[in-house]
């Protein structure tokens, strides 16, 4: 009758205490004394006290020991790779009936999980715990040595290892040394190139179990780490540690020559070379340096006039990958890179990490000449000329030189006599923008420029110029 129970799931026996039900009368008695706090079973060595007796069931293969026999028979599936649960839906197979039925809410998009205080929904109740030490900040457990503090013990016996320096675990193959078992298991994939790890969505494969987790929340869409103060959510605690600073205007991050400080380590990267100017990669052709590499690589493209790769859409051709995944964003319109601070979304990585700079109002980027700085290292590039009076950009026609490349792009148009930007309201053309901006004020009577004497309005700038003379002669 007690084995019939496994196949009908029925639970007769109920806590009067909790509620939570059970198959047998045995269970139910053993999880009574954790409302009792009744340990009636201790060690004979140091008297600790426990709910439970011994774990009589034991592993053939690695001898670890089990308290109930369903348990152990979970365990040597470890052992077996036995998988005897298929998802219905992609037919991917588990070891666990629970591991299944946290998967299948993928499918399905369920989230059973509710954080009680802001009503946010996860699939797994891990992400909920991970999520709820947001609202609370609870750490009940202190490091004796530095006093600082952890949500849970696990974390705290981590941090202990800091301390002491000891390392117990040490590689078979490199001998390199290390403090906690899982680093050791972690770089000994290193040495195998092993990725156990596999996304059961996208099948993409990771070393470790964490990075799984996190790239599973990409498509999940899940972030259990929320904003305090704007309520933004992140996949990543990192993410919501780095995006606070913009709310406390801390910056963490000094500069060891001049002491600037920065919020974000990588503005102090860049803002670091300007000190340095270390270039250490020359080309073989021309000479010319490079800090990066990667950047070296691009360049020497440019002699060779080599363009590998071509678009599908319009069939051009780049000398670089990364080149033509953005160009195609011209196409699909995609802008997969957002802000945290007011989500304004940028088709290339770039363009959001300059944009970042507005929020911070950093300008890692300073002139040697008179200390002016700027947040964008063109900025300064194009600031600097007015210094060294250079004009690099020049025309093909008319041998016309130019400070700036928009410039130049404006001055062709006098030899091409193009006129690509046109008026809504009338559709004259002009060749600049500006002079766009301009004539539309004949349809807007906008006035922008305001007498600080008379409060007079005027739409051209100029027109104010001239007006101001009237003041200075009274």
């Amino acid at each position: 009758m007690r084995h019939f129970i496994t196949h009908t799931n029925e639970k007769p026996f109920s806590c009067d205490a909790c509620g939570r039900a059970f198959s047998r009368k045995s269970n139910l008695k053993v999880h009574f004394r954790i409302h009792l706090n009744e340990k009636p079973y201790s060690c004979n060595v140091c008297n600790k006290q426990f709910t439970q007796n011994e774990k009589p069931y034991s592993c053939d293969v690695c001898s670890k020991q089990f308290s109930q026999k369903s348990n152990l028979k979970t365990h040597v599936r470890t052992h077996t790779n036995e998988k005897p649960y298929s998802c219905d839906a992609c037919k991917k197979q588990f070891s666990k009936k629970n591991d299944l039925i946290e998967h299948y809410r993928i499918h399905t998009d369920e989230r059973p999980y509710s954080c009680h205080i802001c009503n946010k929904q996860f699939s797994r109740k891990n992400n909920l715990n991970v999520h709820f030490g947001t609202h609370t900040n609870e750490r009940p457990y202190s490091c004796v040595v530095c006093k600082k503090r952890f949500s849970r013990k696990y974390d705290l016996n981590r941090h202990f290892g800091t301390h002491t320096n000891e390392k117990p675990y040490s590689c078979e193959i490199c001998r390199k040394e290390f403090s906690r078992k899982d680093h050791l298991k972690r770089h000994f994939y290193t040495h195998s190139n092993e990725k156990p790890y596999s996304c059961d969505i996208c099948k993409a494969h990771f070393t470790q179990k964490h990075y799984l987790k996190v790239h599973f929340r990409m498509h999940t869409n899940e972030k259990p780490f929320s904003c305090d103060v704007c309520h933004k959510g992140f996949t990543l605690k990192s993410s919501l540690k780095t995006h606070f600073r913009i709310h406390s205007n801390e910056k963490p991050y000094s500069c060891p020559i001049c002491n600037k400080q920065f919020s974000w380590k990588n503005s102090l990267n860049i803002h670091f070379r300007t000190h340095a100017n270390t270039k250490p990669y020359c080309c073989d052709v021309c000479s010319k340096e490079f800090s990066q590499k990667s950047s070296l690589n691009a360049h020497i493209l440019t002699h060779s006039n080599e363009k590998p790769y071509s678009c599908d859409v319009c069939n051009k051709n780049f000398s670089q990958k990364q080149t033509l995944n953005q160009h195609l964003r011209t196409h699909t319109n995609e802008k997969p890179y957002s802000c945290d601070v007011c989500n304004k979304e940028f088709s290339h990585k770039i363009s959001l990490k300059t944009h970042l700079l507005t929020h911070t109002n950093e300008k890692p980027f300073s002139c040697d000449v008179c200390n002016a700085q700027f947040s964008q290292k063109h900025h300064l590039n194009r600031h600097i000329r007015t210094h060294t009076n250079e004009k690099p950009f020049s025309c093909d026609v008319c041998k016309a030189r130019f400070s700036e490349k928009y410039n130049l792009k404006v001055h062709f148009y006098t030899h091409t006599n193009e006129k690509p930007f046109s008026c809504d309201v009338c559709n004259k053309k002009f060749g600049q923008k500006n002079s766009l901006d301009v004539h539309y004020r004949t349809h807007t009577h906008e006035k922008p420029f305001s007498c600080d004497v008379c409060g007079k309005n005027f739409s051209l700038k100029k027109n104010l110029k001239y007006h101001s003379q009237i003041h200075r002669k009274e």
